[in-house]
C-alpha cells in the first residue's frame, strides 16, 4: 500500500465573527479520498460551529496524490483535524 500524499492543501479562511470575540476552536472531519485523490465526502466529526463550514470549505478542496494498493488506485477514508488559532 502506498499511502495518500497530500499535494494541494488550501488554508481555511478564519470566520470573522470568532476572530473578533477572540475565540479558537478546531474541527474534526472524516473524510473519504477518491481514487483520483479528490475528497469525495467530508463528515464533521466535532468541533466548534462557528469554524465547521470554513473547515468544510477548504479541506473540500485539498488534493492528495492517489492511494495505491498493488498499484492500483484505491479510495481511502482518513481523519483530518484543523485547528484555528489566533497569533499573538
Amino acid at each position: 500500500v502506498q499511502a495518500a500524499r497530500l499535494v494541494h492543501r488550501v488554508e481555511p479562511k478564519y470566520p470573522p465573527l470568532p476572530r473578533s470575540a477572540g475565540i479558537e476552536g478546531k474541527v474534526v472531519l472524516r473524510a473519504i479520498i477518491a481514487k483520483d485523490g479528490t475528497i469525495q465526502s467530508l463528515e464533521v466529526l466535532s468541533g466548534h460551529p462557528l469554524f465547521i463550514e470554513a473547515a468544510r470549505e477548504a479541506i473540500g478542496q485539498w488534493r492528495y496524490q492517489p492511494t495505491l494498493l498493488s498499484g492500483v488506485p484505491v479510495e481511502v477514508e482518513t481523519q483530518i483535524t484543523v485547528i484555528f488559532t489566533q497569533r499573538r
